[in-house]
């Protein structure tokens, strides 16, 4: 199903659709003529020499200078040419494709003052698979992201380069054999096409979706540990986290529970402790706190994918010029910062539970390690090492990038986002946290090996899958074969599926 663009309506899950999964997008009649009325207005003051910052100013420090009426028709060329500084290796496409989505919702408001062209070319690229070729790093994340912007925004000159049908092409190929008319840049185009913080909320976008279904499947891990350790569960009683009343901790404990239904360990059959270790008994608490962490990120993400992220905006229904800041990414960047922070901790979570499942004097009667031949075998012992190097390193990356800031532009960008950074590090954040969870999983299913009751539906779902994939331990083999397919089952949302379609949604 086509999914229409109009400047108000874009979720993250749209964006998923469109970035992964190719769905088609359309711009809105309403908008595209939102985007005539302010480009006409905006003529009328070209030739009025109403002086418009980047439109017949120079930009940055030279926003002083006045540009000549035939300067002003150059300047977008050697805007995009300069802007196009990034380095490093091509960012992923449907991280690009989002960008690109997020930026034809931006012109969908009518404020940005390009021509209509623009807007409908980078719809026909979407739709026709021409993904430029982007580096990776080089943004500051603010006056937008410029430098991957830019690359992008070679494209629309028939310039630069580009994926398309699997092959990396000079960028007026791609176009040419997509079928996609080359607009040119004039005046004000180029910079409406890259002065907002597009890609780092793309990227953000994609990563709140990821996180999501991480910490669900935290939430099923949690859940086999809990069964294999024997835990009292009435911390996972619905009722004493409404009586806090954090949002966050009701849906984890609900999701644990439904996890856990249908278990012997519900039913008063198995002998528990008055009180577990933190790690075990604290869960819903934690992983709430990061829902809620992930839901005020969401929020902010949302706005900004359907606000207008541009300087400067162009008011028709004023005859108005505003210029600012809405460009800046700090929005989009501390909320993200504080997401990345919560899959660490999550993962610190998930690591001592494990640790109680390996530890003799800590697992509640299970072998050593997981391992019936202690001694002379080591189990699972070098699994925690592995978790341990990528929860350090995720450790490293949580320091925030929002407070990093280092002053461009002869100080008149003396304050910048480092949203880039963010996005960055919330990836390798994210691909460390499938490994640590990976390893958890694959923990727990060896420990319900060694145990003798049945467990929650939700808990043998789960057990089911990673059987698929990884055997039990019966005695030592390389782990990094197991290691690494544990991780991409968890990237893969195998495990999720399956529960879900099990026990229902976890949300």
């Amino acid at each position: 199903m086509t999914i229409v663009l109009d400047g108000s309506n874009l979720t993250i899950e749209k964006l998923v659709r469109i970035a992964r999964h190719g769905e088609q997008v359309a711009l809105h009649p309403e908008a595209l003529e939102r985007i005539k009325v302010c480009r006409s207005m905006l003529e009328e003051k070209i030739v009025a020499h109403e002086i418009m910052y980047g439109v017949n100013t120079g930009i940055g420090e030279f926003s002083e200078v006045v540009l000549t009426d035939e300067q002003v028709q150059q300047f977008q060329r050697y805007l995009i040419y300069n802007h196009a500084a990034g380095i490093g290796e091509p960012v992923p496409l449907e991280q690009v494709r989002a960008a690109i989505a997020g930026r034809i919702n931006v012109h969908a408001h009518g404020n940005s003052g390009c021509r209509p062209e623009i807007t409908l070319a980078l719809v026909e690229m979407l739709n026709k698979g021409v993904t430029p070729v982007v580096c990776q790093k080089g943004s500051v994340g603010a006056c937008g992201d410029l430098a991957p912007m830019s690359q992008i925004a070679l494209l629309l000159m028939g310039e630069g380069e580009a994926f398309y049908q699997g092959e990396r092409l000079p960028g007026r190929v791609a176009m040419e054999r997509a079928g996609i008319p080359i607009p040119g840049l004039q005046a004000r185009d180029g910079l409406a096409t890259i002065n907002g913080s597009n890609l780092l909320t793309a990227m953000s976008a994609l990563h709140l979706y990821d996180m999501n279904r991480w910490l669900k499947q935290a939430e099923i891990a949690c859940a086999m540990t809990l069964e294999a350790l024997f835990a009292n569960m009435k911390p996972y009683d619905i009722r004493l986290h409404q009586a806090r009343g954090f949002s966050g901790a009701v849906r984890s404990a609900r999701a644990i529970m439904k996890c856990i239904e249908g278990s012997d360990l519900v039913t008063g059959k198995l002998k528990v402790k008055v009180q577990d270790a933190y790690s075990m008994r604290s869960t819903p608490q934690v992983i709430g706190a990061a829902h809620d962490a992930i839901a005020y990120a969401r929020s902010q993400v949302e706005i900004e994918l359907n606000g207008v992220g541009d300087n400067p905006i162009f008011l028709p229904e004023y005859r108005l010029t505003l210029t600012g800041a809405n460009f800046q990414g700090s929005p989009v960047s501390l909320p993200m910062d504080m997401a990345g922070a919560a899959i660490t901790m999550v993962c610190v979570l998930s690591e001592r539970r494990f640790n109680r499942l390996t530890n003799p004097n800590l697992s509640i009667g299970l072998p050593a390690f997981l391992t019936k031949g202690a001694g002379m075998m080591s189990g699972m012992m070098l699994s925690q090492y592995t978790a341990d190097m990528l929860i350090v390193e995720q450790r490293i990356l949580s320091m925030p990038a929002s407070i990093q800031s280092i002053p461009a532009a002869a100080d008149q960008e003396d304050f910048v986002s480092m949203g880039m950074n963010t996005a960055i590090k919330n990836g390798q954040i994210l691909d460390n946290a499938y490994g640590v969870l990976g390893i958890e999983f694959m923990g727990a299913a060896q420990a319900l090996d060694f145990r003798d009751f049945t467990p929650g539906h939700g808990v043998q779902a789960a057990r089911r899958v990673i059987r698929k994939y990884v055997a039990h331990l019966h005695e030592d083999r390389p782990m990094y074969p197991d290691h690494n397919r544990m991780k991409e089952l968890v990237q893969s949302g195998e495990i999720l599926e399956a529960v879900e379609a099990e026990v229902g949604s976890l949300e």
